[in-house]
C-alpha cells in the first residue's frame, strides 16, 4: 500500500514508526514530516493543513490511505474531502472531529448520551462569565470551546482567579477564535487518565490507558502544556474500570455521535479524572494523544496499519491487536522557556547514542535539520520513550537516555511515571 501521512509531530512520528513495520507499506509520505519520520517516510514541501495540496498529491501518486494525525485539518473537513475523491482516510468527518474543536457542543452531546462530566455553563460574553465565576462558592475550569493546542485550560481553584483568564481568552483572544465561547466548569479533583478507542462507525477496539502530564513544571505544577509526558498502563485504571469507561462513556458517546451525523471514524480519545465518583470526562479528542501515542506505540503489538486500514473500510470487527506487558514511559524534552517564548536552532546532540539502547526510541516531535545539523524548532522537542519490565524499569531507562541527550536551554520534568510507581 501506499500511505501518505499528514502533520509533522512526535505522534506523527510515532504512527510512521509503526505503520512502517507493516508488510503491507509498500511506501510511505508525509506532509511535511520531520527528520525522525524522515527515517520512514519521504518528507513533502506540504503543510498538513493544505487540504488542496495533501489531496491533489495523494490522488497524482495513487495513495491508498490518508492517514491524518492533527485536530486542525481534520476539523476543516480533510477527511471528506479524501473520501469524496475515492481515498481512504483514517480520522473523522468534520463533523465529528467538532468533538474536539467546539467543546460547547461537545458538552452538549454529553449531556444528551447521560456521559458522565463536569458540570459546565457556556458563555459568549465576558462581562456575563465574570459575573458567573465571582458567584461561585468553589474553584473553577475555564475551558476555551474551540482549538488551542492543548493550553485553553485554566483551573481556578479559587472563583476570583478566573477573571483574568476570562479575559485572557475572550477579551485579549490569547487563543484566537478558540475563544469566541468558553465554558466554564465546575473544578474536579483526582488523577487524571487518557482512554482512546479506534472506530469504523460500527464497532469500536478499546487500546490501553495512559497518563499524561500537562503542568510544565515537577509536581504538577505550572502552567498547562500540550503534555511533558505519558506512561502506558496506567494502575489507578484495571479491567472492571476499563469495561465500565467503555459502557458508560466510549460506546454512549459513539451512539451520539451516530445519531447526530452518521459515522464516527478514527480513533476516539476520552480525557478523564478519577473522582470519589468515578471516572468522568474532561474532553474527547478526535485524534491520538501527544505524548500519549508514543508510549502506546511502543507497547502495541500486532499490524497497527492492517488496523487503520480496518477502521477506513469498515472492517474493525476482525482486527487482532495485543500489547506488550511491559509499561512504557515517554519524557517529553522541550526548549526553555515553554510554553512561553523560546529560541530555536541549537544543535541537538546525542540523539543517535539515545536510540541505540536496548527499547528505548526517541521520536522527533519539533526537530529541523539545518545545515546538516539538528536542531529544535519547537516548545516541544523529542519524546524519549522507554519499554521496562515494571514502571519504574521503564522510568529509569527512558531518564537514561534523556540524559544522553542536549542542547543549550533543553528542559524536561523529572518525576513523569512517579504517580504510578506509587501505586504500584
Amino acid at each position: 500500500m501506499k500511505i501518505l501521512l499528514a502533520g509533522s509531530g512526535g505522534r506523527e512520528h510515532a504512527l510512521a514508526w509503526k505503520m512502517s513495520q507493516s508488510d503491507l507499506c509498500d511506501k510511505m509520505w508525509a506532509a511535511p514530516g520531520n527528520p525522525g519520520i524522515a527515517q520512514h517516510a519521504e518528507c513533502l514541501d506540504i503543510q498538513a493543513d493544505d487540504i488542496e495540496g495533501v489531496i491533489g498529491f495523494a490522488k497524482d501518486n495513487g495513495v491508498d490511505l490518508l492517514v491524518v494525525g492533527p485536530e486542525d485539518p481534520l476539523a476543516a473537513g480533510i477527511a471528506d474531502v479524501a473520501r469524496e475523491a475515492g481515498i481512504l482516510c483514517f480520522g473523522p468527518c468534520a463533523k465529528g472531529a467538532r468533538i474536539e474543536a467546539d467543546k460547547a457542543y461537545a458538552k452538549e452531546l454529553m449531556r444528551s448520551a447521560a456521559v458522565p462530566t463536569a458540570e459546565a455553563r457556556i458563555f459568549t460574553d465576558l462581562d456575563s462569565a465574570k459575573k458567573y465565576v465571582l458567584s461561585r462558592d468553589h474553584g473553577v475550569a475555564v475551558k476555551a470551546s474551540g482549538l488551542a493546542k492543548g493550553k485553553g485550560v485554566i483551573v481556578c481553584p479559587e472563583p476570583y482567579q478566573a477573571v483574568q483568564p476570562l479575559e485572557d481568552i475572550m477579551g485579549k483572544r490569547i487563543f484566537g477564535d478558540a475563544g469566541e465561547k468558553v465554558l466554564i466548569e465546575e473544578m474536579l479533583t483526582g488523577q487524571e487518565g487518557t482512554v482512546l478507542a479506534l472506530c469504523d462507525g460500527k464497532s469500536i477496539f478499546v487500546l490501553e490507558p495512559l497518563q499524561d502530564h500537562k503542568p510544565i513544571g515537577d509536581g504538577d505544577t505550572g502552567p498547562n502544556t500540550g503534555g511533558m509526558g505519558a506512561y502506558s498502563p496506567v494502575p489507578i485504571i484495571d479491567a472492571a474500570m476499563m469495561r465500565g469507561i467503555e459502557r458508560e462513556i466510549l460506546v454512549p458517546i459513539v451512539d451520539a455521535m451516530r445519531r447526530d451525523f452518521g459515522r464516527y471514524e478514527g480513533v476516539l480519545y476520552a480525557g478523564l479524572i478519577f473522582t470519589p465518583a468515578g471516572p468522568k470526562v474532561i474532553e474527547f479528542n478526535c485524534r491520538f494523544g501527544d505524548p500519549e501515542c508514543q508510549p502506546l506505540m511502543m507497547r502495541i503489538k500486532g499490524d497497527f496499519l492492517a488496523a487503520m486500514v480496518a477502521v477506513a473500510e469498515h472492517k474493525l470487527d476482525g482486527v487482532s491487536l495485543w500489547f506488550d506487558p511491559r509499561p512504557s514511559v515517554c519524557v517529553v524534552m522541550a526548549s526553555g522557556g515553554y510554553p512561553g517564548s523560546y529560541e530555536k536552532g541549537f544543535e541537538i546532540t546525542g540523539i543517535d547514542d539515545a536510540d541505540a539502547m536496548e527499547d528505548v526510541k526517541v521520536f522527533h516531535a519539533g526537530t529541523s535539520e539545518i545545515d546538516g545539523k539538528l536542531v529544535n524548532n519547537g516548545g516541544r522537542v523529542l519524546g524519549v520513550t522507554a519499554l521496562g519490565d515494571t514502571i519504574a524499569e521503564a522510568k529509569k531507562r527512558a531518564y537514561q537516555a534523556v540524559e544522553k541527550i542536549s542542547w543549550k536551554g533543553c528542559y524536561y520534568r523529572k518525576d513523569i511515571a512517579d504517580k504510578a510507581i506509587a501505586a504500584t
